[in-house]
């Protein structure tokens, strides 16, 4: 952030999609200190750094160790022996150029405290934990204690005495389309939509109300659902008669929360928030257990030694001790025992799981956004352990958990030397390197997969690095903008950990890919992680593996929301083939006549981009480059479609391809007389506003709103933003130079003739996509005009490489291409045709855009799950309840981790087999494509 508080939208693009300008901009005045730059506390720097508050100051007394190594991605055997802080401040600096960076090398104390607006925690004892919270609570500071032990991580938060969040849950309002309000006590609203979201007690605004204006003036309205399109408001018999149009949509309506100091919420078991409902037990005891482990540490001056059952059983003691004051009547002696015999570990998906979550309570203190943490989490990943504490045999003796002077120390006191060796050995392809794929990569080289001999990384992505990519995917900089993903990717890695061997890819893994990803690629492979964006690219990836028998670890993010997926051969479902969801798609005759919503205008605008600067181009290109192969495969596409193809082919080759600048202001201005003036008056001579259905009904009534033309006036800005848009994106497909000098346009638009139209009985208007589908089929076209055509177009002209076209490909994330400006003043020229509420550029870019809102917080929390499940696949295990399949959405701390589904089963030859692929439907809409989970069921 800047002093002046502006955002950077092309840095902080898909992030603003998930926090939103005022969110971002209160974060903008924060700042944060963090407090211990071992793993876990440079996680969160890290990803608080990327999302932009105004300062983030890091402190840690600490000298780098080889156990710091194992998770903390900053920092080299060449650091050892150096203070933690000051060697990662320059790192950390270099993520975000709007966010200062300090490092404090001094002890902790009460003025420092003072300095700053969110105080975090990490790696500290109890007492300086109850002592800066109590101050902290005092003192208006929000404070956040993070805390990871081996498997086992805790997370706490006290915002104060009062504290305020503006948006619960960062959800879009629902809203719906009115299509009639009574003048009554109480006024019945009558909806042209089903009144989804809607429930008795919430409240309403009113906008775009024709008539019974008083609405959109009279602030929230509590609301009675009264049936499934329908609900009742405030007393309006006194208002005016409604007349069209009008929109209800949610008012959301702040809260304040309350929190309690540590010292109080330490002894209430009511503040725990469960993150797998399977452990609620597990919970509960390490609640205890973390308060005696720091008994031990002031009792011993140690941790726990890894594997030592003698330290184990004195930590079980002090947490007997501590429930003779908690009471707790399920006490897991085996979860104290196996928190004692890893405690000295220091891993780097457990920190990257709850470094995500706690970055996210920081930007939720900062900015009011979203509920935060009440008050305390607790988390494990014991089932990562050896399944049945199998652990006879020379590999695990105890000294093999023993640190040895590696990088991997802080992860070996964990799972043994001999485990260690076996990560080394696999070789995994890593599909996508965006968001996840960065995070998960990161993640590889801190544990050490396929950095030993034989074993190996393989990654592909396709696409280059662009801006908007700086602010999540955190191994690039702004110095690789251009430069290939994998590339830059596997060169950051290897930075890290100098013994990954990894190779980069820039393939798109689909079938034509197989000849590189086939039979022997597979084969060779211990199993395969997707980072991937879309559906259909997972469900190729998921036939592969299903096909090889490779175990897929996948995840993908939503916002605020993620989830993963581990698919293990014969004992889990796979991510099973693509679900259709036919609600997504827009009629065509809605796009074409009915519009009702801005995503219908958007959707149209995007299709006229498409098919005014891009496919008319490339049509002329096929035509000059293959002539009559061009000709006769345009025929057998169908007459009417040939018709409309040729005729715009023949356009830009003949008398009406722009000679020059003037040419392409005068084509965009006809075009909008064309589309904004013409059409709608054609429209409404075909149905009048007063038309009656068969049925004696008002034929424009629900969701058909009745349009109106528009005038162009030049002195109306949307106006011309699309005149001054068409034109330029016009000129470039023609290799035409436009201007964005509104006055020199204004002066050409003064000489632009503008035919008269006169509407024409004879022309049908299509109320369904059946109905254009039939008319399509018909042969009811202008045959004589289409061989007329044809035989103008059999001889191509002489001068066909001065009549080459450049096609636009749309490009929505550069702001001087035109692209945008075009879509946005289409739209909005439309949604004005139709009384649709227009939107503004940012929201108008989502919708077009397809954009995927991101943040940093939950790519690493979910490569951190991803993680912990590779653990178990490389361990072997062979159960099913040994595996989580995990829904999150950290706007509401929501984590609901699960065991997967098996496989379903069929009967071959009176024998019970499972059946390969197929996986469980689930409820929400992919982005990456995220699942959303059923409840306890798989993500």
């Amino acid at each position: 952030m800047s002093e002046s508080n502006d955002i950077d939208e092309g840095f902080y693009s898909r992030q603003l999609y998930v926090l939103g300008h005022e969110a971002m901009r209160r974060m903008g005045t924060a700042a944060v200190l963090i407090a211990g730059m071992r793993g876990l506390g440079v996680e969160i720097a890290k990803n608080v750094i990327l999302s932009g508050v105004k300062s983030v100051t890091v402190q840690d007394e600490g000298l780098a160790q080889w156990m710091d190594l194992s998770s903390q991605f900053f920092l080299q055997v060449s650091h050892l022996g150096q203070n933690r802080a000051l060697i990662s401040q320059p790192q950390l600096s270099a993520l975000n150029p709007h966010v200062c960076v300090s490092a404090h090398t001094g002890k902790l104390n009460e003025k420092l405290l003072l300095q700053f607006q969110v105080v975090v925690l990490t790696d500290s004892s109890l007492e300086d934990q109850q002592r800066f919270g109590a101050f902290c609570h005092s003192n208006g500071i929000k404070f956040i204690v993070a805390d990871t032990k081996g498997l086992c991580g805790q997370l706490f938060c006290d915002f104060g005495k009062e504290f305020e969040v503006l948006d619960p849950d960062g959800e879009t309002p629902p809203s719906v389309m009115i299509d009639n309000i009574t003048k009554t006590d109480p006024g019945v609203v009558k909806c042209s939509e089903p009144v989804n979201g809607f429930v008795d007690g919430c409240s309403v605004s009113f906008s775009e109300v024709c008539g019974m204006k008083e609405l959109n003036e009279y602030g929230p309205v509590e609301i009675k659902v009264l049936g499934p399109d329908s609900f009742s408001i405030c007393d309006t018999s006194g208002f005016s008669a409604y007349e069209k149009c009008g929109v209800a949509t949610e008012v959301k309506n702040s809260k304040t929360l309350t929190f309690k100091p540590l010292n109080e919420a330490l002894t209430d078991l009511e503040l725990l928030v469960y993150t797998d409902h399977g452990k609620i037990s597990n919970h509960q005891t390490l609640h205890l257990a973390f308060q005696a482990l720091h008994g031990f540490v002031k009792q011993e001056g140690r941790l726990p030694e890894a594997r030592s059952q003698s330290d184990a059983e004195l930590l079980v003691a002090l947490v007997k001790e501590l429930n003779k004051v908690y009471k707790l009547e399920q006490l897991d002696e085996e979860v104290v025992r196996s928190l004692s015999l890893t405690a000295r570990g220091d891993l780097a998906p457990i920190n990257a799981f709850i470094g995500g979550l706690a970055a996210q309570e920081v930007l939720k203190a900062c900015s009011g956004k979203f509920s935060p943490l009440q008050q305390c989490l607790y988390f494990d990943a014991l089932e990562c352990l050896p399944e049945d504490n199998q652990e006879d045999g020379e590999q695990w003796r105890e000294s093999t958990y023993l640190p040895s002077g590696s990088r991997y120390d802080g992860q070996a006191v964990v799972f043994g030397s001999a485990f260690q060796e076996k990560l080394g050995k696999q070789r995994y392809f890593l599909v996508g390197a965006g968001a996840i794929g960065c995070e998960l990569l990161k993640n590889f080289a801190l544990i050490g997969l396929g950095a030993g001999q034989g074993g190996h990384i393989t990654v592909t992505d396709m696409d280059s690095i662009e801006r908007s990519n700086l602010n999540r995917q955190f191994l690039f900089r702004s110095q690789d903008i251009g430069r290939q993903k994998s590339e830059v990717a596997a060169q950051a890695v290897r930075a890290m950990n100098p013994s990954m061997n990894i190779t980069a890819h820039q393939n798109c893994l689909d079938p034509d890919s197989e000849k590189v990803y086939g039979y022997h690629f597979f084969m060779g492979l211990d199993g395969v992680a997707a980072a991937l964006d879309n559906v259909e690219a997972r469900v190729y990836l998921d036939s592969r593996c299903v096909h090889h028998q490779r175990p897929l670890l996948d995840g993908g993010t939503l916002g605020t929301k993620g989830s993963t997926l581990v698919v293990v051969p014969h004992l889990t479902q796979s991510y099973g083939p693509a679900k259709t969801n036919s609600r997504d798609a827009i009629p065509l005759c809605t796009l074409k006549n009915f519009p009702h919503r801005i995503e219908h205008t958007l959707q149209w605008a995007k299709d006229q981009f498409e098919g005014l600067f891009k496919q008319a181009a490339e049509n002329v290109n096929q035509y000059l480059g293959e002539g009559a192969g061009f000709l006769e495969r345009t025929l057998g596409r169908g007459e009417a479609e040939a018709l409309e193809v040729l005729e715009c082919v023949w356009g830009a080759v003949g008398m009406q391809r722009p000679r020059g600048w003037d040419d392409c202001v005068g084509w965009a201005r006809r075009q909008w007389e064309t589309v904004y003036n013409n059409d709608i008056a054609q429209l409404l001579h075909c149905f009048p506003p007063k038309q009656l259905t068969s049925s004696g009904l008002p034929f424009w009534s629900g969701t058909k709103r009745c349009p109106n033309p528009l005038n162009f006036d030049p002195d109306n800005t949307t106006h011309m933003d699309y005149v001054v848009a068409a034109s330029n994106l016009y000129g470039q497909i023609y290799g035409i130079v436009g201007t964005r000098d509104i006055s020199a346009i204004k002066s050409v638009l003064e000489k632009v003739h503008i035919p008269a139209f006169t509407p024409k009985s004879a022309v049908k208007i299509h109320l369904t996509d059946e109905e254009m589908e039939e008319d399509k089929n018909s042969g009811d076209f202008d045959t004589e005009r289409l061989e007329e055509l044809h035989k103008k177009l059999s001889s191509p002209p002489m001068n066909s490489s001065d009549l080459q076209m450049h096609p636009m490909v749309f490009e929505k994330d550069d702001d001087n291409n035109f692209h945008m400006d075009y879509i946005v003043a289409a739209s909005n020229l439309r949604a004005e045709n139709y009384d649709i509420p227009t939107a503004d550029r940012h929201k108008s870019k989502l919708i077009a855009g397809r954009i995927i809102p991101a943040i940093a917080t939950t790519t690493t929390a979910v490569a951190g799950l991803m993680c912990l499940e590779l653990y178990k696949l490389v361990q072997g295990h062979k159960r099913i309840s040994s595996y989580r399949s995990a829904f999150i959405n950290l706007a509401v701390q929501y984590c609901v981790l699960s065991e997967p589904l098996g496989p379903r089963r069929f009967t071959v030859s009176d024998r019970s087999a499972p059946q390969v692929g197929q996986t469980a439907v689930m409820n929400g809409k992919a982005s990456a494509d995220l699942r959303i989970c059923e409840p306890l069921g798989r993500s």
